[in-house]
Order: structure tokens, then sequence, then C-alpha cells
């Protein structure tokens, strides 16, 4: 009988033990999982929180006339910036539009800084960076009567958009401007080749005819054409009495010179550009007697925000944002 007891007793102890041992072990997973997320929440937020951008109020100005550098507070260097960039006499909301966009170019060049100006963040000079001028230049450049009020309109633009940078997918964009599109913007991938940027789409814009940035012309000798394409190809021949001597073979969907053969050369419009010195790719070519004669629509290389674009939705009332989100696709406006 007492053998029986001592079994039974035996039999509750374990029976007892066994949602004990199974809670502890229950709770330890549940614990663990706790911290598991708990670690991968931290990282989550540190990956969203990536960029310190209190640390970018000063940045590090290169002028390049002197290779002296100026630490200088970012809004004070982007009344320089929008004031070289932008005419003070354009719309207020494009002058906001170029205050954010220069703003968010400034803040991409930092955050992917490839040392190329050593120390400096970022440069004055707009065939490299971006344009740049002193308050002091600025007003010299201006009749007396407008300074007030065109200093004050570049002031507000960045005041009023203060901390606004453009983002694509949590990341600062690399907000590529030009001054003129000629009615639509180009791909970056037939400009500079790559993959492009996903923001950084074709897209129309009607108004820019009416500023004088959209068309231009430009005229050379034969000999002076021919002189400039040999002091990069030297193989260079071409028979002006062929018919198709010069011909444009193909075209981008910004409408801009794709493809042109010359002679016995087979030229990019982007090339064409750089050897005549053009103020876009998007041109015509004729042979008029002795010259050689290229009507050019639009001013830069067309990428991104167009300037007169931008002042022209200004004019039919678009705001800054919906000016930002015209020309730049999928974008969010956010605060720094």
């Amino acid at each position: 009988m007492k053998k029986i007891l001592t079994y039974m007793l035996i039999l509750i102890c374990i029976c007892f033990s066994i949602p004990i041992i199974f809670t502890t072990e229950f709770s330890k997973r549940v614990n663990t999982n706790i911290a598991d997320n708990n670690q991968n929440n931290l990282e989550n937020d540190i990956q969203e929180s990536s960029y310190d951008y209190k640390k970018y109020n000063t940045i590090k100005l290169l002028h390049k006339d002197t290779e002296k550098i100026e630490e200088i507070n970012l809004d004070e260097y982007l009344y320089g910036v929008v004031s070289a960039e932008m005419p003070a006499s354009f719309e207020e909301e494009a002058l906001k539009a170029q205050a954010v966009v220069a703003r968010t170019y400034t803040i991409y060049k930092i955050v992917n800084n490839d040392g190329k100006h050593d120390e400096a963040d970022i440069c004055d000079d707009s065939t490299c960076c971006q344009a740049w001028i002193s308050k002091e230049d600025r007003l010299e450049k201006w009749k007396e009567e407008e300074r007030e009020e065109y200093w004050n309109k570049i002031v507000n633009a960045v005041n009023s958009t203060a901390g606004k940078i453009i983002t694509y997918e949590g990341e600062p964009i690399n907000a590529f401007f030009h001054s003129n599109s000629g009615g639509t913007t180009e791909a970056p991938i037939n400009v500079w080749g790559g993959s492009g940027y996903p923001y950084l789409q074709s897209v129309s814009t009607s108004g820019e005819d009416a500023y004088s940035q959209y068309s231009s012309e430009a005229g050379f000798t034969k000999e002076e054409f021919e002189e400039k394409i040999k002091e990069l190809h030297s193989d260079f021949k071409i028979d002006y009495k062929e018919k198709d001597c010069i011909k444009i073979e193909e075209y981008t969907e910004g409408n801009r010179v794709k493809n042109v053969k010359i002679g016995n050369l087979e030229l990019s419009g982007v090339e064409v550009r750089n050897i005549f010195g053009l103020r876009s790719a998007n041109f015509e070519i004729t042979i008029e007697d002795d010259k050689i004669k290229f009507e050019v629509i639009g001013y830069g290389h067309g990428v991104g925000m167009s300037q007169t674009g931008a002042d022209s939705l200004a004019k039919e009332g678009k705001s800054y944002e919906e000016i930002i989100t015209h020309f730049y696709t999928g974008v969010k406006i956010e605060n720094m």
C-alpha cells in the first residue's frame, strides 16, 4: 500500500512540473523574441534616421577663384545660390521651388561626397556644382531701385521653405536643374549614359517658348566646322556634295538629337553640343553656302527642373510643391 501511495505522489509531482517547465521555456522564448524584435526595431530606427541633418546647418564652401574654404550657414549659402541661379524677377513660387531644389542638391552632394573637393562640401562653380554669388556682388549687379525688393524675394523663398528637401524612397535626390527645356525635359541616360534615376523622367511643360532662353543660333564657316571636329576626331572627312553628308538619324524622347551622321563620323547629339558650344542638344543643322548653321531649342542639359518651366507653371498658379512634383517623378517633399 505504501508503495502504491509513493508512486501516486511521484506521478502527481511529475504532472504538475510539466506545465511549469513548459511555461518557463515558453517565457524564455517570448522574452528572446521580444529582445530580438526590440533589436530589429532599433536597427530599423537607426537606418531610418541615418542622416543627421543637423550637422548640415553649416557647410564648407570652396571658392574656386581663391581656392579658399568658407564655413557658412546652409540657408545663407542658399541665398547666394538662388540669387545666382534664377532671375529674381521670376515668380515667388518658382523661386521657392529653386530654393528647395538647391537645398536638396546640396545635401545630396554632401551625403554622397566623393572627396573631389577634399575638405569642402561643395564649390561655387556652376560647371561643377552650383553657382553662388555673395550678397554684395549680387546687389551690385541689380539696379538700385530693384535691390531691396529682389533680395527680400530671395530671402523669403529660402526662409519660407526652410528645412524642406526632396526625397525618393527616403533618400535625398540628385536634384538636377537647368535653364530651359525647350518644352520637354530629358532622361539622364540620354545625356550621361548609365541607368539613370527613376525620379528623373522626360516631362513636358508649356509656355517655355515665351523666354529668351528658348531659342538660339550658332554659325560656323565650313573650315571652322571641320577644325572643331578634327580637334577630337583627327580622321574626320566630309564631302559636302553628298546629299546626306550631315544627317540627324535619331532623336531622344526629349526631342534632342541622339545620333547624327557628319561625314564619315557617327556622333551623339551631346558630343556635337559640346564640340560647338551649343546651348542644347536639341538642334537642327543646315548648310548655307560656305556656312554650317545650328538652330537650337532650349538651354542646358535638359535634366530635372527647368527654371523657365518652373516660372511658367508658377504663372499658371501652381505652388512650389506642384512645380517640384511635376519635374521630379514619384518624389516627396520632407523636412530635414
